[in-house]
């Protein structure tokens, strides 16, 4: 190792404790959560802790004084799924279609990711708004999942440009050519080697639906999704499971990562073994 490796300057410490302070600053608030979801029956918010047990997160689940956790947790689950779905479906074909230009295709990309820019609590507005002139009544699965694909569309086509932008068509070219029809050149060329994009759309799709509140607040009706439901439980919940639903969404999300890599790795398992 050269002496120009060993010896770092003052810059490289600073940028390293520049780094761990970040990391501290990300992640140091939810591991304090895991930790005091974890207090015993007569534990409180905050240190120290009166025993370890898991006593919170099952009175999260049977108590009835914290609403209908139960069920707003499940809503949130249905509506990320088929935010999941519907995302990464329409990202896909709306990424192929503008590979080609076409008359206002400017104008619809930025139509497409306006509703960014866009406050979400004035999305909701004008949804739930909408849905009363037209008679329609407000629902989490119908006026809810337009309100949070209009925040997962977006996303997951801007990140559907980044990937087909390093596609190489010449694949595409070499199936028709060898007699492929479109939709064989769709099912067994273009959409396995864009597969691990499409999962990146969709956790985005899922990830950003399931956390979603400003957007909901005003569109799902009747039934709250978990986080406006959790942000109900913040006003008159003083007990430590507030951090234990906040540990269970947490292991939620790292589990839904989790499977899509193992997906991903299944499958280039299998593209190993074909070879």
């Amino acid at each position: 190792m050269s002496q120009a490796t060993q010896r770092r300057g003052l810059g490289f410490y600073l940028l390293a404790a520049f780094f761990a302070l970040f990391v501290i600053f990300l992640y140091g608030p939810m591991l304090v959560i895991f930790i005091l979801s974890f207090q015993g029956p007569t534990g409180g918010l905050t240190f120290p802790l009166r025993g370890v047990s898991t006593h919170w997160f099952n009175d999260l689940w049977t108590s009835t004084r914290y609403g209908d956790l139960g069920g707003a947790f499940r809503r949130s689950m249905v509506l990320g799924a088929m935010s999941l779905a519907i995302t990464a479906i329409v990202c896909l074909f709306a990424g192929l279609a503008f590979r080609k230009r076409f008359i206002g295709a400017g104008p619809l990309f930025y139509l497409a990711i306006t509703s960014l820019v866009v406050p979400g609590i004035l999305l909701g507005l004008g949804i739930s708004q909408l849905f009363q002139l037209l008679g329609f009544r407000l629902n989490w699965w119908l006026s809810g999942l337009g309100a949070h694909l209009s925040w997962t569309l977006p996303f997951g086509l801007l990140i559907m440009f980044a990937v087909l932008n390093r596609f190489d068509s010449s694949w595409e070219e070499a199936a028709r050519d060898a007699g492929a029809t479109p939709w064989q050149t769709l099912r067994y060329v273009t959409v396995p080697i864009l597969f691990p994009g499409l999962i990146a759309v969709a956790l985005f799709g899922f990830t950003l639906s399931y956390d979603e509140m400003p957007r909901s607040l005003l569109t799902v009706g009747g039934r709250n999704t978990l986080p406006i439901e959790i942000s109900n439980m913040t006003t008159n919940v003083t007990t430590p499971a507030l951090y234990a639903i906040g540990t269970v969404t947490s292991v939620l999300s790292f589990a839904v990562i989790a499977l899509a890599f193992a997906g991903i790795a299944l499958i280039q398992k299998r593209r190993a073994r074909a070879k």
